[in-house]
């Protein structure tokens, strides 16, 4: 699949490997913990009128790689098939609203990155 998470102290990094990354034109992707605003596993389907900037794209088969731009708002999308995807909604990140991955255990990756968030967000309240 390409596509490999790394839990960091303070980020959450997606790190697109081999062809994956090739066709996305991106390495990487970092995500501090106090950037997440939601987290949560779902369908997504790219709006037709979504601007390639730059990424590759086959709509017909659901292939989607790199960064987007909708309305005023900036996605990174990272998928190839039609099943339940990791949603991250950012806010006040250096470029997206939005990054949106398929990986295997989809669930249980969502529920750690919720987790460590709580975790951070109780230790910063002592």
């Amino acid at each position: 699949m390409g596509r490999e998470i790394h839990f960091g102290e303070e980020e959450l990094t997606l790190k697109l490997t081999g062809l994956t990354g090739y066709f996305a034109l991106k390495r990487k992707i970092i995500m501090p913990y106090s950037m997440i605003k939601n987290v949560t596993v779902d369908y997504f389907q790219a709006p037709q009128w979504m601007l390639r900037m730059p990424g590759t794209s086959i709509a017909p088969l659901n292939i989607y790689e790199g960064s987007y731009k909708y309305g005023n708002e900036w996605y990174f999308l990272s998928y190839e098939r039609r099943e339940p995807l990791i949603i991250i909604g950012l806010e006040g990140h250096v470029k997206y609203k939005y990054v949106i991955f398929q990986i295997d255990q989809a669930t249980n990756l969502a529920a750690e990155v919720r987790r460590r968030i709580n975790e951070l967000n109780t230790l910063s309240k002592l």
